[in-house]
């Protein structure tokens, strides 16, 4: 496995804004670069939410990538042509895993 070379970059769109980032950066750490720092609301009080712990266990993070829903900004890298978009609390999330298909 080669090392991400951070001198090659690449941009994505989030909520419609380009988002550029360095090779290797998550999309958590390239919005944050670009100084957003929030990207959807907790549901019962509207409170911002976007990183937290920064290595996948929380879920503060999750946000829609390419059509896919609850995606953890943190752990996910960041790809050139990538369409972002902050999640919407009030909307279900997909049910996934043997129970639900």
């Amino acid at each position: 496995m080669t090392a991400p070379d951070p001198r090659r970059t690449g941009e994505l769109t989030f909520d419609g804004r380009p988002i550029p980032f360095r090779e290797g950066q998550t999309i958590g750490a390239a919005l944050t670069a670009a100084g957003v720092t929030s990207w959807r609301t907790t549901r019962g009080a509207g409170e911002p939410r976007g990183l937290f712990c920064g290595i996948g266990v929380c879920y503060d993070c999750i946000l829609t990538v390419d059509g896919r829903r609850a995606r953890r900004a943190c752990v996910t890298s960041a790809r050139d042509g990538q369409v972002v978009a902050g999640d919407d609390p009030h909307e279900p999330l997909p049910v996934t895993g043997a129970h639900g298909g």
